[in-house]
């Protein structure tokens, strides 16, 4: 299956359970994989025929920044409605986001979440 991919998109917001967190922030990352059917844009060479990925960017940074959630695994849930709602040929989504800076009293490159959703069937 065809795929838009994002790779290490870093975002700056005030997601989690402690206060600090929601106060000074922090940086979070995205994996995200868009699957869409891309042979007509391969046969007409026009972006108007796929999912822009500079509008996939702008839809994930408004949907992740615009409020404060206590847990990643909502805000990537979020991001995937957003996604989902902003781009109609979207009709799975695997989205990894990393928070490498979460307060934990340990050693470790990042926490995260990985959720896979595919888009709801409508009854029409």
């Amino acid at each position: 299956m065809d795929k838009i991919l994002i790779r290490d998109l870093k975002l700056f917001a005030y997601h989690g359970v402690l206060d600090k967190e929601k106060e000074n922030g922090q940086y979070f990352f995205f994996d995200i994989d868009a699957y869409v059917d891309i042979s007509k844009p391969c046969k007409s060479d026009d972006v108007a025929d796929t999912v822009n990925y500079a509008l996939m960017v702008e839809c994930i940074t408004k949907v992740f920044t615009s409020q404060k959630d206590d847990l990643i695994e909502r805000a990537a849930q979020r991001v995937a409605d957003g996604l989902f709602e902003e781009f109609e040929n979207i009709s799975q989504l695997r989205i990894l986001l990393r928070k490498p800076e979460a307060p934990i009293d340990a050693d470790f490159a990042w926490v995260g979440v990985e959720i896979n959703r595919k888009r709801e069937e409508k009854n029409v």
